[in-house]
C-alpha cells in the first residue's frame, strides 16, 4: 500500500514529486503510506488546470455532468470494502463504520447527480409592459475544497459532488492525516473518463497550499470543514478578494432530555451519536443535559450501554471504537478529564488512556461517562472531540435554553420529549443551525447541514448545497414598443 497513493491528480494525470510525506496509523503507530508533499508550485498547476477546464465543463449540459457523477458513485460502491479498509488504516475507525461512511458518501453523489438537472432559473414579472426579468444561476468558477480527517471520505463527496453538479471545476486539499482515501476516491472519479482538469487533488504543506488557493484570483470559491480557528483565518484571507466561502466549523452540541422522554430510546441514540468515530464528530453530542427528575434513570442506562462498548484495532471483529486520530487529540482529552476531576466531576466509567498490549502503540482512550459536571469545567465550554460524555442536570426549559445558548458555537442540538408544544418551543429557541428531535441523526443528502455563530456559514446537502456553488445573474430584457 505504501507507494499506491504517492501521486497527485492534476489535469487528469497522476503527478509524483521528489518530496513525500508519511501517513501513520493512529491504531498502531505504523506507517501505512506515503503521499506527495506538495506546495505552491503544484497548487498553481492545479489552479491552471481547473481554470482551463472550467470553460468547457461549465457549459456542458447538466445531464452529461450527471452521468459522470452517477458513474463515480457506482464505481465507489463496487469497491466499498477495499475503500473502507484504506479509510480505516489511516483514520482508525472500525472497518464496519468506515464502510458505512463510504456507502453514505455515495448517497451524496447520487443526490447531486440528480440535483444537477434541477438548477432552475426564474422569470419575474417586469415593471413595464415590454420588460422581461430573468434570473440565471451560473457556476461560481474554480472551487477549492478543503476537507477534514474525521470523515475523510464523506466530506470529499459532500463537497465535490455539488461543485461538479453546479458546473464548477475543483481543487481538493484533503487533511494531512488522511489523504489516501481522497486519492483513492479520485482514482474512481478519473476512471469515469471525466474531462481532464475538472477535478484536481493536491496534498502536502497545508499553509502553503491554502495561501496559494486564497491568493489566486482564479479561485472563486473556498469550501472548508475543520476547526473554528483555521476557519477564521481563511475568512480573513478570503476577504482580500471577496471570495465566496463556506465554513463548517466546530460545535458544542447539547442533547436535552425531558422527563416525559422514552429513556431507552434516548440512551440508545445518545450513545450511538456520542461514541461514533470515537467522539470525533463536529455535530456530535458534547454535553448531556437531563432534567433532574430523570437524571438517575438516564445516567444508569447510558453507563450500562457505554460499558458494553468494545475498543480495539479497526480490523478487529465487533469493535465499536477505534483510536483518537493522534497524540495531540489524546492529550487534549486527558487534559479535559483531569480538569473536570479537579473541579469535582465524578467518573462513572472510563476516564483513562488505554495502554494494554494491543493498545500500547495507538491513541486509545476508554469511553467515559461523568456526572457532577459544572459550568467551571473546560469541557462544558470547549469542543471535546473524544469519547467523553458529561452529564449535567437542569430544572426548567428556560434554564436549559439559556445554558445551551451561552456559547459562541451554534452547529447542532438534540431534544428528547413527547410534548409537541415543547418541540416547537425548543426548536425555535435553540441558537443552532440544526435541531433533531427524538433522534440524534442529522446528516442526510437532501437536508441543509451547517451551523450559525462561530460554527460557520453556508450549507451542505439538498438544493442549499448546490446554491453554495452558484452565482445569481439578473437579466432585464426590453422587448421594445
Amino acid at each position: 500500500m505504501m507507494d499506491r497513493f504517492n501521486h497527485l491528480w492534476i489535469n487528469g494525470e497522476k503527478v509524483t514529486l521528489p518530496e513525500t510525506k508519511e501517513v501513520f496509523s493512529p491504531a498502531t503507530g505504523e506507517k501505512v503510506g506515503i503521499v506527495p508533499n506538495g506546495g505552491r508550485e503544484v497548487t498553481e498547476q492545479a489552479i491552471e488546470s481547473a481554470f482551463n477546464a472550467y470553460k468547457t465543463w461549465s457549459v456542458l449540459p447538466a445531464g452529461e455532468r450527471s452521468h459522470y457523477l452517477q458513474d463515480w458513485a457506482d464505481r465507489i460502491l463496487k469497491n466499498s470494502l477495499e475503500l473502507a479498509e484504506i479509510l480505516s488504516a489511516e483514520q482508525g475507525k472500525p472497518v464496519r463504520e468506515s464502510r458505512e461512511e463510504i456507502e453514505g458518501s455515495c448517497d451524496f453523489i447520487y443526490w447531486y447527480a440528480e440535483e444537477a438537472k434541477r438548477n432552475y432559473g426564474e422569470l419575474i414579472p417586469g415593471s413595464k409592459k415590454n420588460q422581461r426579468i430573468m434570473v440565471f444561476r451560473q457556476p461560481v468558477g474554480v472551487a477549492a475544497l478543503i476537507t477534514p480527517w474525521n470523515f475523510p471520505a464523506a466530506m470529499v463527496t459532500r463537497k465535490t459532488a455539488p461543485a461538479l453538479a453546479a458546473g464548477c471545476t475543483v481543487i481538493l486539499k484533503p487533511a494531512s492525516q488522511t489523504p489516501m482515501i481522497a486519492i483513492a476516491l479520485f482514482q474512481h472519479l478519473m476512471d469515469t473518463g471525466i474531462p481532464a482538469g475538472v477535478a484536481n487533488l493536491v496534498t502536502g504543506k497545508s499553509s502553503e497550499i491554502g495561501d496559494t488557493l486564497l491568493s489566486d484570483s482564479r479561485v472563486r470559491k473556498i469550501s472548508f470543514t475543520g476547526s473554528t480557528g483555521v476557519g477564521k483565518e481563511l475568512m480573513r484571507k478570503a476577504a482580500d478578494q471577496v471570495k465566496r466561502i463556506s465554513l463548517e466549523l466546530g460545535g458544542n452540541a447539547p442533547v436535552i432530555i425531558f422527563p416525559d422522554s422514552d429513556m431507552d430510546l434516548a440512551a440508545d441514540a445518545i450513545v450511538a451519536n456520542k461514541f461514533e468515530n470515537c467522539g470525533q464528530v463536529c455535530n456530535g453530542i458534547n454535553l448531556i443535559y437531563v432534567h433532574q427528575e430523570a437524571a438517575d434513570e438516564l445516567t444508569e442506562k447510558i453507563v450500562e450501554r457505554v460499558r458494553r462498548l468494545k475498543v480495539g484495532p479497526p480490523a478487529e471483529p465487533d469493535v465499536n471504537l477505534g483510536p483518537l486520530i493522534d497524540g495531540s487529540e489524546l492529550r487534549k482529552v486527558e487534559s479535559l478529564i483531569e480538569d473536570a476531576r479537579e473541579k469535582g466531576a465524578h467518573i462513572l466509567c472510563g476516564g483513562k488512556r488505554l495502554q494494554e498490549e494491543k493498545y500500547q502503540n495507538g491513541h486509545y482512550y476508554a469511553p467515559t461517562v461523568l456526572n457532577q459536571v459544572n459550568q467551571e469545567m473546560r469541557l462544558v465550554h470547549e469542543e471535546i472531540f473524544g469519547p467523553v460524555a458529561p452529564i449535567l442536570t437542569f430544572e426548567s426549559e428556560e434554564e436549559v435554553i439559556s445554558r445551551c445558548n451561552n456559547t459562541p458555537y451554534g452547529l447542532a442540538a438534540y431534544v428528547f420529549t413527547k410534548d409537541v408544544a415543547r418541540v416547537y418551543r425548543m426548536s425555535e429557541s435553540l441558537e443552532t443551525g440544526m435541531v433533531a428531535v427524538n433522534s440524534t441523526s442529522l446528516s442526510v443528502p437532501q437536508a441543509p447541514f451547517g451551523g450559525i455563530k462561530e460554527s460557520g456559514m453556508g450549507r451542505e446537502g439538498g438544493h442549499y448545497g448546490l446554491e453554495e456553488f452558484l452565482n445569481i445573474k439578473y437579466v432585464s430584457l426590453n422587448l421594445g414598443e
